[in-house]
Protein backbone atom coordinates (compact mmCIF):
# COMPACT_ATOMS: atom_id res chain seq x y z
CA UNK A 1 0.00 0.00 0.00
CA UNK A 2 1.36 3.43 -0.98
CA UNK A 3 2.27 5.51 2.40
CA UNK A 4 0.23 8.25 2.92
CA UNK A 5 1.44 12.00 2.95
CA UNK A 6 0.13 12.68 6.31
CA UNK A 7 0.96 16.28 6.14
CA UNK A 8 -0.97 16.80 2.70
CA UNK A 9 -4.04 14.77 4.63
CA UNK A 10 -4.33 17.07 6.98
CA UNK A 11 -3.31 20.49 5.37
CA UNK A 12 -6.46 23.06 5.35
CA UNK A 13 -8.22 21.17 8.71
CA UNK A 14 -8.89 24.24 10.00
CA UNK A 15 -10.72 25.39 6.93
CA UNK A 16 -12.69 22.55 6.27
CA UNK A 17 -14.07 22.79 10.77
CA UNK A 18 -14.85 26.20 9.58
CA UNK A 19 -17.42 25.04 7.15
CA UNK A 20 -18.70 22.17 9.38
CA UNK A 21 -18.85 25.35 12.16
CA UNK A 22 -21.16 27.12 9.85
CA UNK A 23 -24.18 24.90 10.08
CA UNK A 24 -24.01 24.82 14.05
CA UNK A 25 -26.65 27.61 14.84
CA UNK A 26 -28.83 25.52 12.36
CA UNK A 27 -28.10 21.92 14.50
CA UNK A 28 -29.18 24.32 17.65
CA UNK A 29 -32.14 24.74 16.67
CA UNK A 30 -32.89 21.72 15.67
CA UNK A 31 -33.00 20.65 19.04
CA UNK A 32 -35.10 23.11 20.22
CA UNK A 33 -38.86 21.37 21.41
CA UNK A 34 -41.17 24.54 19.97
CA UNK A 35 -45.13 23.79 19.65
CA UNK A 36 -48.06 25.34 18.04
CA UNK A 37 -51.29 25.96 19.53
CA UNK A 38 -52.18 22.54 18.11
CA UNK A 39 -49.49 20.64 19.12
CA UNK A 40 -47.41 20.22 16.66
CA UNK A 41 -43.49 20.33 17.00
CA UNK A 42 -42.27 23.36 14.85
CA UNK A 43 -39.66 22.66 12.67
CA UNK A 44 -37.20 25.47 14.05
CA UNK A 45 -34.29 24.06 11.69
CA UNK A 46 -36.22 24.99 8.69
CA UNK A 47 -37.34 27.80 9.56
CA UNK A 48 -33.88 29.16 10.55
CA UNK A 49 -33.63 28.34 6.89
CA UNK A 50 -35.64 30.19 5.69
CA UNK A 51 -34.83 33.39 8.13
CA UNK A 52 -31.24 32.96 6.01
CA UNK A 53 -33.00 32.80 2.70
CA UNK A 54 -35.27 35.77 3.85
CA UNK A 55 -32.01 37.94 4.80
CA UNK A 56 -30.61 36.68 1.66
CA UNK A 57 -33.07 37.84 -0.42
CA UNK A 58 -33.32 41.17 1.12
CA UNK A 59 -29.66 41.53 0.23
CA UNK A 60 -29.97 41.06 -3.61
CA UNK A 61 -32.93 43.26 -3.25
CA UNK A 62 -30.62 45.79 -1.36
CA UNK A 63 -33.19 46.57 1.17
CA UNK A 64 -31.20 47.68 4.12
CA UNK A 65 -33.83 48.09 6.24
CA UNK A 66 -35.04 44.43 7.58
CA UNK A 67 -35.63 43.21 10.98
CA UNK A 68 -37.72 41.72 13.51
CA UNK A 69 -41.00 43.00 12.23
CA UNK A 70 -40.03 42.12 8.48
CA UNK A 71 -39.03 38.53 9.59
CA UNK A 72 -42.33 38.12 11.99
CA UNK A 73 -44.45 38.93 8.65
CA UNK A 74 -42.82 36.78 6.40
CA UNK A 75 -42.55 33.75 8.98
CA UNK A 76 -46.76 34.08 9.29
CA UNK A 77 -46.72 34.05 5.28
CA UNK A 78 -44.55 30.87 4.88
CA UNK A 79 -46.16 29.09 7.90
CA UNK A 80 -49.71 29.95 8.02
CA UNK A 81 -50.95 26.68 5.91
CA UNK A 82 -48.73 24.59 8.49
CA UNK A 83 -48.96 25.85 12.20
CA UNK A 84 -51.70 27.28 14.35
CA UNK A 85 -49.56 30.02 16.07
CA UNK A 86 -50.84 33.55 17.86
CA UNK A 87 -50.00 36.54 16.30
CA UNK A 88 -47.32 37.97 18.61
CA UNK A 89 -45.89 34.42 18.97
CA UNK A 90 -44.50 35.59 14.93
CA UNK A 91 -42.50 38.32 16.02
CA UNK A 92 -40.89 35.91 19.36
CA UNK A 93 -39.86 33.46 16.60
CA UNK A 94 -38.62 35.78 14.69
CA UNK A 95 -36.54 37.19 17.81
CA UNK A 96 -35.36 33.60 18.89
CA UNK A 97 -34.06 32.92 15.26
CA UNK A 98 -32.25 36.18 15.08
CA UNK A 99 -30.38 35.46 18.48
CA UNK A 100 -29.58 32.26 17.68
CA UNK A 101 -27.63 33.59 14.63
CA UNK A 102 -26.01 36.85 16.37
CA UNK A 103 -26.46 36.33 20.12
CA UNK A 104 -27.34 39.24 21.91
CA UNK A 105 -23.97 39.86 23.72
CA UNK A 106 -22.59 41.17 20.07
CA UNK A 107 -19.96 38.80 20.24
CA UNK A 108 -19.37 36.71 17.35
CA UNK A 109 -20.07 33.38 17.55
CA UNK A 110 -17.44 30.66 18.57
CA UNK A 111 -16.56 26.89 18.12
CA UNK A 112 -14.30 25.08 20.20
CA UNK A 113 -12.57 21.69 18.64
CA UNK A 114 -8.94 19.92 18.36
CA UNK A 115 -6.74 21.00 15.16
CA UNK A 116 -5.05 17.60 14.15
CA UNK A 117 -2.68 20.02 12.14
CA UNK A 118 -1.13 21.67 14.58
CA UNK A 119 -2.33 19.50 17.88
CA UNK A 120 -3.76 21.82 19.70
CA UNK A 121 -7.32 23.08 21.30
CA UNK A 122 -8.39 25.90 18.71
CA UNK A 123 -11.34 27.59 18.42
CA UNK A 124 -12.96 29.30 15.61
CA UNK A 125 -15.00 32.99 15.65
CA UNK A 126 -18.06 33.12 12.95
CA UNK A 127 -20.79 35.67 12.03
CA UNK A 128 -23.92 34.70 10.51
CA UNK A 129 -25.83 37.89 10.72
CA UNK A 130 -24.21 41.49 11.60
CA UNK A 131 -26.15 44.73 12.67
CA UNK A 132 -27.05 46.94 9.26
CA UNK A 133 -28.72 50.27 10.61
CA UNK A 134 -30.59 51.42 13.27
CA UNK A 135 -34.16 53.95 13.46
CA UNK A 136 -33.46 55.99 17.00
CA UNK A 137 -36.99 56.99 16.62
CA UNK A 138 -38.68 53.55 16.66
CA UNK A 139 -35.82 52.05 18.65
CA UNK A 140 -35.70 48.90 15.84
CA UNK A 141 -31.84 47.46 14.75
CA UNK A 142 -31.90 46.22 11.53
CA UNK A 143 -29.66 43.30 10.47
CA UNK A 144 -28.06 41.77 7.13
CA UNK A 145 -25.78 38.69 6.30
CA UNK A 146 -22.41 38.46 7.18
CA UNK A 147 -19.97 36.84 5.08
CA UNK A 148 -20.11 33.82 7.04
CA UNK A 149 -24.07 34.09 6.59
CA UNK A 150 -23.46 34.01 2.76
CA UNK A 151 -21.01 31.44 2.64
CA UNK A 152 -23.59 29.12 4.93
CA UNK A 153 -25.98 30.22 2.15
CA UNK A 154 -24.25 28.90 -0.84
CA UNK A 155 -22.64 25.98 1.14
CA UNK A 156 -26.63 24.96 1.48
CA UNK A 157 -26.80 24.91 -2.46
CA UNK A 158 -26.11 22.58 -5.40
CA UNK A 159 -23.53 24.33 -6.64
CA UNK A 160 -20.46 22.54 -5.80
CA UNK A 161 -21.25 18.87 -6.74
CA UNK A 162 -22.33 20.14 -10.27
CA UNK A 163 -19.08 22.45 -10.85
CA UNK A 164 -16.63 20.47 -9.08
CA UNK A 165 -14.75 19.62 -11.70
CA UNK A 166 -14.65 23.13 -12.64
CA UNK A 167 -13.28 24.20 -9.84
CA UNK A 168 -10.62 21.76 -9.38
CA UNK A 169 -9.18 22.74 -12.76
CA UNK A 170 -9.06 26.43 -11.77
CA UNK A 171 -7.32 25.40 -8.54
CA UNK A 172 -4.79 23.31 -10.08
CA UNK A 173 -4.36 26.14 -13.00
CA UNK A 174 -3.81 28.67 -10.42
CA UNK A 175 -1.35 26.01 -8.44
CA UNK A 176 0.55 25.25 -11.56
CA UNK A 177 1.27 28.97 -12.10
CA UNK A 178 2.42 29.41 -8.56
CA UNK A 179 4.67 26.08 -9.27
CA UNK A 180 2.61 24.07 -5.76
CA UNK A 181 3.36 21.08 -7.54
CA UNK A 182 2.96 18.49 -4.86
CA UNK A 183 -0.55 20.63 -3.84
CA UNK A 184 -1.13 20.04 -7.70
CA UNK A 185 -0.92 16.54 -7.55
CA UNK A 186 -3.68 16.47 -4.79
CA UNK A 187 -6.18 18.24 -6.73
CA UNK A 188 -5.88 16.10 -9.46
CA UNK A 189 -6.77 13.19 -7.30
CA UNK A 190 -9.44 15.00 -6.12
CA UNK A 191 -10.83 15.85 -9.35
CA UNK A 192 -10.60 11.89 -10.25
CA UNK A 193 -12.66 11.26 -7.30
CA UNK A 194 -15.24 13.79 -8.64
CA UNK A 195 -15.07 12.04 -12.19
CA UNK A 196 -15.98 8.88 -10.69
CA UNK A 197 -18.60 10.49 -8.66
CA UNK A 198 -19.88 11.87 -11.87
CA UNK A 199 -19.79 8.39 -13.64
CA UNK A 200 -22.52 6.56 -10.62
CA UNK A 201 -24.43 10.05 -11.47
CA UNK A 202 -24.36 8.98 -15.26
CA UNK A 203 -25.46 5.97 -14.48
CA UNK A 204 -28.33 6.13 -12.26
CA UNK A 205 -29.86 8.39 -15.01
CA UNK A 206 -29.17 6.54 -17.46
CA UNK A 207 -31.47 3.82 -15.19
CA UNK A 208 -33.93 6.72 -14.37
CA UNK A 209 -34.73 7.78 -18.13
CA UNK A 210 -35.50 3.88 -19.27
CA UNK A 211 -37.74 4.04 -16.47
CA UNK A 212 -39.46 7.19 -16.21
CA UNK A 213 -39.92 8.44 -19.48
CA UNK A 214 -43.83 8.14 -19.19
CA UNK A 215 -44.86 11.48 -20.91
CA UNK A 216 -43.51 13.85 -23.88
CA UNK A 217 -42.96 16.36 -20.84
CA UNK A 218 -40.91 14.11 -19.07
CA UNK A 219 -38.71 13.69 -22.46
CA UNK A 220 -38.53 17.14 -23.04
CA UNK A 221 -37.13 17.66 -19.45
CA UNK A 222 -34.85 14.79 -19.48
CA UNK A 223 -33.72 16.32 -22.69
CA UNK A 224 -32.66 19.40 -21.67
CA UNK A 225 -30.68 17.64 -18.78
CA UNK A 226 -28.60 15.85 -20.86
CA UNK A 227 -28.17 18.99 -23.07
CA UNK A 228 -27.11 20.81 -20.03
CA UNK A 229 -24.85 18.07 -19.23
CA UNK A 230 -23.54 17.64 -21.87
CA UNK A 231 -22.32 21.29 -22.67
CA UNK A 232 -20.60 21.23 -19.19
CA UNK A 233 -18.36 18.56 -20.27
CA UNK A 234 -17.64 19.46 -23.60
CA UNK A 235 -16.61 22.83 -21.75
CA UNK A 236 -14.72 20.95 -19.19
CA UNK A 237 -13.26 18.41 -21.57
CA UNK A 238 -11.61 21.69 -23.53
CA UNK A 239 -10.04 22.90 -20.42
CA UNK A 240 -8.79 19.41 -19.76
CA UNK A 241 -7.24 20.22 -23.19
CA UNK A 242 -5.21 23.47 -22.15
CA UNK A 243 -4.21 22.05 -18.76
CA UNK A 244 -2.34 19.64 -20.68
CA UNK A 245 -0.78 21.84 -22.88
CA UNK A 246 0.24 24.11 -20.08
CA UNK A 247 1.81 20.74 -18.04
CA UNK A 248 3.71 19.72 -21.11
CA UNK A 249 5.35 23.19 -21.88
CA UNK A 250 5.61 23.55 -18.01
CA UNK A 251 7.97 20.16 -18.25
CA UNK A 252 9.94 20.78 -21.53
CA UNK A 253 10.85 24.17 -19.90
CA UNK A 254 12.12 22.55 -16.82
CA UNK A 255 13.78 20.81 -19.19
CA UNK A 256 15.15 22.92 -20.69
CA UNK A 257 16.67 24.58 -17.94
CA UNK A 258 18.06 21.29 -16.51
CA UNK A 259 15.89 21.44 -13.50
CA UNK A 260 15.92 17.91 -14.05
CA UNK A 261 19.62 17.10 -13.02
CA UNK A 262 19.13 20.15 -10.40
CA UNK A 263 16.16 19.25 -8.59
CA UNK A 264 14.79 15.78 -9.85
CA UNK A 265 11.82 15.93 -7.07
CA UNK A 266 10.28 18.92 -8.58
CA UNK A 267 11.16 17.42 -12.68
CA UNK A 268 9.24 13.81 -10.98
CA UNK A 269 6.48 15.92 -9.78
CA UNK A 270 5.70 17.30 -13.20
CA UNK A 271 5.81 14.07 -15.07
CA UNK A 272 3.55 12.16 -12.31
CA UNK A 273 1.67 14.94 -12.77
CA UNK A 274 1.47 15.04 -16.89
CA UNK A 275 0.51 11.34 -16.00
CA UNK A 276 -2.46 11.99 -13.65
CA UNK A 277 -3.78 14.26 -15.80
CA UNK A 278 -3.52 12.05 -18.89
CA UNK A 279 -5.75 9.40 -16.75
CA UNK A 280 -8.12 11.96 -15.37
CA UNK A 281 -8.53 13.64 -18.91
CA UNK A 282 -9.32 10.12 -20.57
CA UNK A 283 -12.20 8.88 -17.68
CA UNK A 284 -13.54 12.29 -18.45
CA UNK A 285 -13.82 12.15 -22.16
CA UNK A 286 -15.47 8.45 -21.33
CA UNK A 287 -17.93 10.69 -19.72
CA UNK A 288 -18.84 12.27 -22.28
CA UNK A 289 -19.22 9.64 -24.59
CA UNK A 290 -21.61 8.16 -22.27
CA UNK A 291 -23.67 11.38 -22.30
CA UNK A 292 -23.54 11.57 -25.91
CA UNK A 293 -24.34 7.73 -26.17
CA UNK A 294 -27.71 8.86 -23.58
CA UNK A 295 -28.55 11.09 -25.82
CA UNK A 296 -28.61 9.87 -28.99
CA UNK A 297 -29.60 6.03 -27.93
CA UNK A 298 -31.20 5.74 -24.90
CA UNK A 299 -32.90 9.51 -24.70
CA UNK A 300 -34.68 8.05 -28.54
CA UNK A 301 -35.50 4.36 -27.08
CA UNK A 302 -37.00 5.48 -24.49
CA UNK A 303 -38.98 7.68 -26.93
CA UNK A 304 -40.06 5.05 -28.91
CA UNK A 305 -40.91 2.96 -26.45
CA UNK A 306 -43.28 5.23 -25.31
CA UNK A 307 -44.76 6.05 -28.66
CA UNK A 308 -45.20 2.40 -28.80
CA UNK A 309 -46.96 1.94 -26.01
CA UNK A 310 -49.52 4.73 -26.83
CA UNK A 311 -50.07 2.12 -29.92
CA UNK A 312 -50.67 -0.59 -28.12
CA UNK A 313 -53.04 0.79 -25.73
CA UNK A 314 -54.65 2.47 -28.62
CA UNK A 315 -58.12 0.73 -29.34
CA UNK A 316 -59.41 2.01 -32.66
CA UNK A 317 -62.90 0.62 -32.49
CA UNK A 318 -63.41 2.52 -29.36
CA UNK A 319 -61.18 5.70 -29.98
CA UNK A 320 -62.32 6.24 -33.40
CA UNK A 321 -65.48 4.10 -34.63
CA UNK A 322 -67.27 4.63 -32.01
CA UNK A 323 -66.93 8.47 -31.48
CA UNK A 324 -67.49 8.21 -35.45
CA UNK A 325 -71.17 6.42 -35.02
CA UNK A 326 -72.38 7.46 -31.64
CA UNK A 327 -71.45 11.16 -32.30
CA UNK A 328 -73.15 13.43 -35.15
CA UNK A 329 -70.16 15.24 -36.17
CA UNK A 330 -70.09 18.10 -38.52
CA UNK A 331 -68.31 17.42 -42.13
CA UNK A 332 -65.04 19.69 -40.77
CA UNK A 333 -64.69 17.77 -37.68
CA UNK A 334 -65.18 14.20 -39.40
CA UNK A 335 -62.31 15.28 -42.17
CA UNK A 336 -60.33 16.05 -38.92
CA UNK A 337 -60.97 12.68 -37.33
CA UNK A 338 -60.13 10.41 -40.50
CA UNK A 339 -57.08 12.87 -41.64
CA UNK A 340 -55.08 10.90 -39.44
CA UNK A 341 -55.63 7.68 -41.25
CA UNK A 342 -55.41 8.51 -44.85
CA UNK A 343 -52.71 7.93 -46.81
CA UNK A 344 -50.29 10.40 -47.01
CA UNK A 345 -50.02 12.11 -50.92
CA UNK A 346 -46.70 10.99 -52.42
CA UNK A 347 -44.74 12.76 -54.91
CA UNK A 348 -41.68 11.59 -57.10
CA UNK A 349 -39.15 13.96 -57.75
CA UNK A 350 -35.83 14.16 -58.72
CA UNK A 351 -33.57 16.00 -56.71
CA UNK A 352 -30.73 18.24 -58.11
CA UNK A 353 -28.29 17.00 -55.07
CA UNK A 354 -28.29 13.58 -57.21
CA UNK A 355 -25.66 14.64 -59.36
CA UNK A 356 -22.98 14.72 -56.27
CA UNK A 357 -23.54 11.27 -55.72
CA UNK A 358 -20.73 8.59 -56.00
CA UNK A 359 -20.34 7.62 -59.65
CA UNK A 360 -17.98 5.54 -61.20
CA UNK A 361 -14.77 7.13 -62.53
CA UNK A 362 -12.99 4.96 -65.10
CA UNK A 363 -9.45 6.30 -65.98
CA UNK A 364 -7.98 5.84 -69.48
CA UNK A 365 -5.93 3.26 -69.22
CA UNK A 366 -5.35 -0.36 -70.70
CA UNK A 367 -6.90 -1.83 -67.21
CA UNK A 368 -10.65 -2.50 -67.48
CA UNK A 369 -12.50 -1.75 -64.67
CA UNK A 370 -14.32 -4.53 -63.89
CA UNK A 371 -16.74 -5.89 -60.53
CA UNK A 372 -17.06 -9.08 -61.69
CA UNK A 373 -15.24 -11.90 -62.40
CA UNK A 374 -14.83 -11.97 -66.25
CA UNK A 375 -16.24 -14.88 -68.15
CA UNK A 376 -14.21 -16.95 -69.66
CA UNK A 377 -16.33 -19.88 -71.46
CA UNK A 378 -17.33 -17.40 -73.99
CA UNK A 379 -18.43 -19.08 -77.35
CA UNK A 380 -16.36 -16.93 -79.41
CA UNK A 381 -13.11 -16.76 -80.36
CA UNK A 382 -10.09 -15.09 -78.09
CA UNK A 383 -10.49 -11.11 -78.65
CA UNK A 384 -8.18 -8.47 -78.10
CA UNK A 385 -8.84 -8.43 -74.20
CA UNK A 386 -8.74 -12.11 -73.60
CA UNK A 387 -5.41 -12.38 -75.40
CA UNK A 388 -3.81 -9.34 -73.35
CA UNK A 389 -5.52 -10.57 -69.77
CA UNK A 390 -4.06 -14.41 -70.82
CA UNK A 391 -0.34 -12.72 -71.40
CA UNK A 392 -0.46 -10.89 -68.19
CA UNK A 393 -1.11 -14.23 -66.20
CA UNK A 394 1.08 -15.95 -68.09
CA UNK A 395 3.62 -13.00 -66.71
CA UNK A 396 2.33 -13.18 -62.59
CA UNK A 397 2.43 -16.58 -63.20
CA UNK A 398 6.50 -16.56 -64.69
CA UNK A 399 7.24 -14.10 -61.69
CA UNK A 400 6.02 -16.01 -58.95
CA UNK A 401 7.92 -19.23 -60.48
CA UNK A 402 11.03 -17.41 -60.02
CA UNK A 403 10.62 -15.81 -56.89
CA UNK A 404 9.89 -19.33 -55.40
CA UNK A 405 12.45 -20.82 -56.60
CA UNK A 406 14.17 -18.06 -54.41
CA UNK A 407 12.19 -18.87 -51.69
CA UNK A 408 9.82 -15.63 -51.90
CA UNK A 409 6.95 -16.86 -52.76
CA UNK A 410 5.72 -19.17 -49.87
CA UNK A 411 2.80 -16.37 -49.05
CA UNK A 412 1.15 -13.91 -51.09
CA UNK A 413 2.77 -10.95 -48.82
CA UNK A 414 6.37 -12.41 -49.58
CA UNK A 415 5.31 -12.38 -53.58
CA UNK A 416 5.01 -8.92 -53.28
CA UNK A 417 7.83 -7.98 -51.48
CA UNK A 418 9.85 -9.60 -53.77
CA UNK A 419 7.76 -7.58 -57.28
CA UNK A 420 8.58 -4.33 -54.62
CA UNK A 421 12.28 -5.20 -54.14
CA UNK A 422 12.33 -5.86 -57.89
CA UNK A 423 10.78 -2.72 -59.01
CA UNK A 424 7.64 -4.64 -60.32
CA UNK A 425 5.13 -2.57 -58.17
CA UNK A 426 3.07 -1.51 -61.33
CA UNK A 427 1.84 -5.32 -61.12
CA UNK A 428 -0.18 -5.59 -57.68
CA UNK A 429 -1.61 -2.05 -58.84
CA UNK A 430 -3.74 -3.64 -60.97
CA UNK A 431 -7.01 -5.32 -60.35
CA UNK A 432 -6.31 -8.66 -62.71
CA UNK A 433 -3.62 -9.31 -60.18
CA UNK A 434 -5.83 -9.82 -57.29
CA UNK A 435 -8.25 -11.62 -59.68
CA UNK A 436 -5.44 -13.56 -60.83
CA UNK A 437 -4.65 -14.82 -57.16
CA UNK A 438 -8.34 -15.14 -56.11
CA UNK A 439 -9.03 -17.39 -59.08
CA UNK A 440 -6.19 -19.66 -57.68
CA UNK A 441 -7.72 -19.58 -54.61
CA UNK A 442 -10.59 -21.02 -55.64
CA UNK A 443 -9.40 -24.35 -58.26
CA UNK A 444 -6.91 -24.90 -55.70
CA UNK A 445 -5.46 -27.73 -55.90
CA UNK A 446 -4.38 -26.54 -59.33
CA UNK A 447 -2.44 -28.94 -62.27
CA UNK A 448 -1.73 -28.20 -65.93
CA UNK A 449 -3.33 -30.64 -68.16
CA UNK A 450 -6.32 -31.72 -65.65
CA UNK A 451 -9.19 -30.37 -67.64
CA UNK A 452 -9.90 -30.72 -71.28
CA UNK A 453 -11.84 -27.20 -70.96
CA UNK A 454 -8.25 -26.02 -69.66
CA UNK A 455 -7.21 -24.63 -73.10
CA UNK A 456 -9.99 -22.64 -73.65
CA UNK A 457 -9.29 -20.40 -70.42
CA UNK A 458 -6.93 -16.80 -70.22
CA UNK A 459 -5.36 -19.39 -68.06
CA UNK A 460 -3.73 -21.83 -69.89
CA UNK A 461 -0.95 -20.16 -70.39
CA UNK A 462 -0.19 -19.71 -66.83
CA UNK A 463 -1.15 -22.93 -66.03
CA UNK A 464 1.12 -24.77 -68.82
CA UNK A 465 4.15 -22.93 -66.61
CA UNK A 466 3.36 -25.20 -63.58
CA UNK A 467 4.40 -28.48 -65.81
CA UNK A 468 4.16 -31.79 -63.86
CA UNK A 469 3.71 -29.45 -60.74
CA UNK A 470 1.15 -29.12 -58.27
CA UNK A 471 0.06 -25.42 -56.98
CA UNK A 472 -1.99 -25.41 -53.34
CA UNK A 473 -3.44 -22.03 -52.65
CA UNK A 474 -5.13 -21.86 -49.04
CA UNK A 475 -6.13 -18.61 -47.48
CA UNK A 476 -4.80 -16.95 -43.88
CA UNK A 477 -6.38 -14.65 -41.37
CA UNK A 478 -4.79 -11.49 -42.20
CA UNK A 479 -5.10 -8.62 -45.10
CA UNK A 480 -2.58 -6.99 -47.27
CA UNK A 481 -3.27 -3.92 -48.76
CA UNK A 482 -0.47 -2.59 -50.30
CA UNK A 483 -2.36 0.30 -51.81
CA UNK A 484 -5.61 2.05 -51.27
CA UNK A 485 -8.04 0.64 -53.87
CA UNK A 486 -7.48 -3.32 -53.36
CA UNK A 487 -6.99 -5.56 -50.47
CA UNK A 488 -6.86 -8.92 -50.03
CA UNK A 489 -6.56 -11.52 -47.70
CA UNK A 490 -2.97 -13.51 -47.19
CA UNK A 491 -2.54 -16.84 -48.44
CA UNK A 492 -0.22 -19.59 -48.17
CA UNK A 493 1.16 -20.86 -51.49
CA UNK A 494 3.12 -24.62 -51.53
CA UNK A 495 4.18 -25.89 -55.09
CA UNK A 496 4.63 -29.74 -55.06
CA UNK A 497 6.37 -31.79 -57.75
CA UNK A 498 4.74 -34.94 -59.22
CA UNK A 499 7.16 -37.54 -57.13
CA UNK A 500 6.34 -35.71 -53.70
CA UNK A 501 2.72 -36.70 -54.52
CA UNK A 502 3.12 -40.37 -53.67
Amino acid sequence: MEQMDMQALLSGYRDRIRRIALFEPLNELDRKRDVDLNGTKIDMKGLGLLTLLFFFEQKLMRNQRTGVKELASFLKEATKEVYMLKEETYEELARTLIQNFRPTHGKKRSYGYFDWEEKAEETIEYSILKANDFDAGTNTQFYTLDEDGLELIFATKEFYSEFQISINQLILRKQLEKGEFKGALRQINEMRVAVETLQERIVKLKHEIQRSIVSEETFERYKELLDDIFQRLEREDEEFKELREFVKETRERLFAENIHQKEQKTYQYILQINRELEKVHYEHSELLNQTLHLKNTTLITAQESLYYTGMHSFNFDQDIVSLIVSTPLPLDAMKGVLHPFLKVEENEFWSPLAVLEEQNIVEDRKEKVEYHFYEVDDENSFNSYKQWISEKYKELMEHFLKAYEENSGNTLSEFISYLERNQLENLFQMRYFYDFWIVLHQRSPIQAGTDDEESRTVFDEAFRLLGKRKLIVTEDKAIIQKVDRYSISEMNIKLEDEDELF
